[in-house]
């Protein structure tokens, strides 16, 4: 029933179809990537155009290191629709748990954008999003919160819930000239059906923010986890309201501690016992961190020269989309070469555009604290039995 939904608003994560293209560490290369693809796809244009063809599809050139076609790309050929580069639609994203990655966020070269655009409208409005695995994911439920915009695989087949969204809005026929500055407004993320429904329960103090951290609080709980794992296979999460106030608070007291690791990771400090050995000659540059031995995963090997020791078994207890958020780094944080369009795409460039030569180490050390102290926040979470109401 929509109308007693907990939120107003959902969206899948983008897909863009041409990630290799799309998305890059260097802002740079991704803006001259996207420039290339753009020229190839007009010259393609072009020729159509001015061919006898029908079909773009008996026409169009398909080499892999030029473009990456989609139906959307063949359909806008066939239209006779024209691209450009938009500068502003180079912008942060999170590609993976923990991945910040740059990319171009346009409607014309991205399969479907779904209303991430409504949510992320610019890097300087606040807004925060809780991403859990979608319908069909081959991945354990987990979810994750960001602030910026996130793939369809940040978490498999990911679902977004936001905090708020905005509303272009309606703007006066009678003026004299176009403006630039397109007005939005915001909107609430949370229904008024949870939030009063909360308020009769908790008491009148209780806000929309509340109650949304309160799910990000509750979507980690394992005792929900369990309660729900059949249907969370099948379908978005149900959530309940738990019957006491206490849960109620200590759920959206835990969401918010949550909120402020996942989103703002970059900012933890590093686990204290871990040590770091290496480090004096500078050389931060990365091409494959991997563990000392396959079983062994207390201590990282992160270039020929820097190695981190002591890690907490505890700090792999905290998984996200299948795997520990460490993993994640180390998966993620490698020089990767794309077969089909030859694109390298290396994580040292984003240390070198955020002039921060240890970021990615000081970003494996932050992850580490916060999959400690995660674990810690989940493991103090109340147990709850769900003989609550259910209110989807």
């Amino acid at each position: 029933d929509d109308d007693h939904n907990f939120f107003n608003n959902s969206s899948n994560g983008v897909i863009t179809s041409r990630d290799a293209w799309t998305y890059n560490f260097s802002s740079p290369k991704l803006t001259s990537n996207i420039k290339e693809t753009i020229s190839f796809y007009s010259k393609q244009l072009e020729d159509f155009l001015s061919s006898d063809s029908e079909d773009v599809t008996d026409f169009i050139d398909l080499n892999p290191s030029k473009i990456s076609w989609s139906r959307a790309l063949k359909q806008n050929l066939g239209r006779g629709k024209k691209i450009r580069f938009e500068k502003n639609s180079v912008r942060k994203a999170l590609y993976r748990p923990f991945t910040k990655s740059n990319m171009y966020l346009n409607r014309q070269l991205n399969e479907v954008v779904y209303k991430i655009p409504s949510y992320i409208q610019a890097e300087n409005q606040e807004n925060k999003v809780i991403v859990v695995n979608g319908i069909g994911s081959s991945r354990e439920f987990s979810s994750l919160m960001t602030n910026i915009s996130p793939n369809y695989h940040t978490l498999d087949t990911g679902q977004c819930f936001p905090l708020y969204y905005y509303e272009e809005l309606e703007t006066n026929q009678d003026q004299l000239f176009e403006s630039n500055d397109t007005q939005y407004e915001r909107r609430d993320g949370i229904s008024d059906f949870a939030w009063k429904e909360a308020k009769k329960r908790y008491g009148s103090s209780v806000s929309k923010e509340d109650v949304f951290f309160y799910v990000y609080g509750l979507l980690h709980s394992p005792d929900y986890r369990k309660e729900f794992a059949n249907d969370l296979k099948k379908s978005l999460p149900r959530l309940p309201l738990v019957k006491k106030a206490d849960d109620f608070w200590s759920f959206s007291k835990a969401g918010r501690e949550l909120s402020e690791l996942h989103v703002n990771y970059e900012d933890v400090a590093p686990y204290e016992e871990v040590k770091v050995s290496g480090t004096q000659k500078g050389e931060y540059r990365v091409e494959k961190m991997k563990f000392i031995k396959k079983d062994q995963k207390d201590t990282i090997v992160y270039n020929e020269h820097i190695k981190i020791e002591n890690i907490p078994e505890k700090a792999y207890e905290y998984v996200v989309n299948g795997r520990p958020a460490i993993e994640w780094i180390i998966d993620r944080y490698q020089v990767r070469k794309d077969k089909a369009s030859g694109i390298v795409n290396d994580p040292n460039d984003w240390a070198e555009e955020v002039k921060n030569p240890r970021y990615i180490l000081d970003l494996l050390l932050s992850v580490i604290n916060v999959s400690v102290q995660t674990v810690d926040i989940v493991n103090s979470l109340p147990k709850i039995t769900f003989e609550a109401v259910e209110q989807e």
